[in-house]
């Protein structure tokens, strides 16, 4: 498998103070001996992000997300681990080695192939600025039509791509090969011949999060097909993953809380221009749970889908029901993701609608967006002839199918009664209130968003099949214990290691702290030098929620060998009292009297050494 070696991971992570990391990117103040500021990662006027110098983690209290310096770059430019590992090389100018895999691409390749795009955009924008003939006259016509001439062809880098061989020579004559050529998707091999990708049309550059050029959308001028052609895969470009325009969107989204989605290149830049600035685009696909992830690290509040009113923007709004899962719901907490949508009316386009009618007509209707549940719900109904009662019948099994993936939800109860009560002011129908609400609880929800994940996991939230039921106190604080025991081990790994045996031993009660509580242990095991960043880092591995629960500790303020040391305690005693009751339980079940003689010598030795034991702990003024 290809990867970085741990060497040089070393060796970027004790060059990359996460103090100094995060402070080039917002106002860090000192509080004792951490250092606050607030959150990169969502909206707030009050600090509430740590970052502790001595341990090199961090934490936001106010949404809950915590690692080390990768995971912050990770988080806050969209990077995966080895591209966070190589930004901060870039950044302390450290040279790392990469081994290689099947299929892998030497970070040096990539960067090769980066440059092979942008010196393309930089040929097709000078194509379109300075290049003569009717073709190039064409191209400037058709953006100068769509209101693109002044700045926007700087601002967005457009161009003009005049085919026959032009490109070819031109990046041949800057030592570029045949290979990088085709690899990066601006040439084609046909015939033994390379020959340009994109012949006479207007060229979209199409940038990562980091404002890297990594692809081309190219529109056709005049008749021809297809009318837009993007670049197909490469190491550089996943369309599934990559949204247009997000490099230039993503610090308003942050601002406003809110991404906009659209469907072409000419929506984002005519929206942006017009002051609209929080959008992007999809690049020829439907919006992917991916594409959803991407947007909830930025978009804290709410994701617009923004559909055109043509037919086929109808048709991308019926697509967009099937990301209706859990997260769009109360119960989903802070993760709650806010989904709403909006179709523009009189079949307008969202670049047509802000040149008709102004910026502030489209806020009016973006303000105005229904809940994505509203939205599809109205939209079912809408294709039926509701005064006809076989009509009504369909209608209300088609809008109670797309409430299967949150049956459970109070919101969809309170759904399942809005529709019923909606169709039965059309005329009779053949159930009452309650046979709705059996109806909705009967469906079986699809998988197949669960498979995928929902956007609930942008969120960075446990999955989960179904709504827990409501945990008692003692669970509560039970779990709290658990964190808070993990958190201590994690950013001290001395009482880590004093506790490895209650580490092994706790019954934890959440899977997550199994995973987490594993993962310690393995690390330590290793390394018993481990520092804090590296356990955390190593635990991210194993769980993506490794951040939110071992940087989240409250329990800090006190000597950490003995707060260690009350909580192994207080996990302990609970999960011999919880033994007990289990015992209690068989023996009251009705066994043997050989059997209940037994179980009866255990649970009262049991109880007399937790007795003991209960005696002997007391609560600690720093424990939580």
């Amino acid at each position: 498998m290809a990867g970085i070696s741990d060497e040089d991971i070393q060796k970027v992570r004790d060059a990359s103070d996460v103090v100094a990391v995060i402070g080039e990117r917002v106002p860090v103040k000192q509080r004792g001996r951490d250092f606050w500021c607030c959150c990169p990662l969502h909206q707030e006027k009050t600090p509430s992000f740590k970052i502790d110098p001595s341990t090199q983690l961090w934490h936001c209290f106010g949404c809950g997300e915590g690692g080390d310096v990768f995971s912050f770059i990770m988080k806050t430019e969209d990077l995966s681990f080895p591209e966070a590992v190589r930004r901060l090389a870039e950044r302390a100018h450290i040279d790392i080695v990469e081994t290689g895999g099947r299929g892998s691409i030497p970070a040096s390749r990539k960067a090769r192939l980066k440059e092979v795009c942008a010196r393309t955009a930089e040929f097709y924008h000078t194509q379109l600025m300075r290049g003569r003939g009717p073709e190039a006259d064409a191209a400037r016509a058709y953006l100068g039509g769509r209101g693109f001439g002044g700045k926007v062809p700087d601002t967005w880098c457009l161009g003009f791509a005049p085919g026959r061989g032009a490109l070819v020579r031109h990046l041949s004559s800057l030592g570029f090969t045949g290979e990088d050529l085709v690899a990066a998707n601006v040439a084609v091999e046909r015939g033994g011949q390379l020959r340009d990708r994109f012949y006479n049309r207007v060229m979209f550059p199409i940038f990562d999060v980091a404002g890297d050029c990594i692809a081309f959308g190219g529109r056709v001028i005049g008749s021809g097909e297809p009318k837009y052609l993007n670049s197909g895969e490469t190491p550089l470009f996943h369309k599934s993953q990559v949204l247009y325009g997000l490099d230039h969107a993503k610090g308003a989204m942050t601002a406003t809380g809110t991404a906009i989605v659209v469907e072409g290149y000419t929506d984002v830049i005519a929206l942006s221009e017009a002051g609209i600035a929080n959008v992007v685009a999809t690049l020829g696909t439907a919006l992917t749970m991916r594409h959803i992830r991407v947007l909830s690290r930025h978009a804290s509040k709410r994701i617009v889908y923004l559909f055109d009113g043509d037919a086929a923007g109808q048709k991308a709004a019926d697509r967009a029901l099937a990301f209706i899962d859990r997260s769009m719901t109360p119960e989903a907490g802070r993760s709650q993701v806010e989904l709403v949508a909006v179709t523009l009316p009189d079949n307008l386009d969202p670049a047509e609608f802000v040149q008709a009618r102004g910026a502030d007509a489209l806020r009016a209707l973006l303000d105005d967006a229904m809940p994505l549940l509203e939205y599809g719900i109205e939209r079912r109904l809408a294709g039926f002839n509701l005064d006809a009662p076989a009509e009504r019948d369909r209608a209300l099994r088609e809008c109670l199918g797309l409430l299967a993936p949150i049956k459970e939800s109070l919101v969809a109860k309170d759904y399942a009664v809005r529709i019923w009560s909606t169709l039965r002011a059309h005329g009779r129908l053949g159930i009452e209130e309650s046979d709705v609400l059996n109806l909705l609880a009967a469906l079986e929800p699809s998988r197949g968003a669960e498979r995928e994940g929902g956007p609930g996991a942008a969120a960075g939230t446990p999955p989960s099949a179904a709504p827990r039921r409501a945990l008692s106190r003692a669970e509560l604080n039970r779990l709290r214990f658990e964190r808070e025991f993990l958190s201590l081990a994690a950013q001290n790994p001395l009482v880590g290691l004093a506790h490895a045996d209650a580490l092994a031993q706790i019954q934890w009660r959440e899977d997550v702290h199994r995973v987490l509580a594993e993962s310690i242990l393995a690390t330590l095991a290793e390394n018993p030098a481990a520092s804090p960043a590296d356990v955390v880092a190593r635990a991210t591995v194993a769980t993506p929620h490794a951040g939110r629960v071992l940087t989240g500790g409250t329990s800090q303020a006190g000597e950490p060998a003995a707060v260690g040391a009350y909580l192994a305690e207080e996990l302990a005693l609970d999960d011999a009292e919880e033994a007990i009751g289990s015992l209690t339980a068989q023996l009251n079940a009705g066994v043997s009297a050989e059997e209940a003689e037994l179980l009866h010598a255990a649970v009262t030795t049991l109880q007399m050494d937790v007795a003991a034991r209960r005696l002997a702990h007391r609560t600690l003024p720093s424990a939580p």
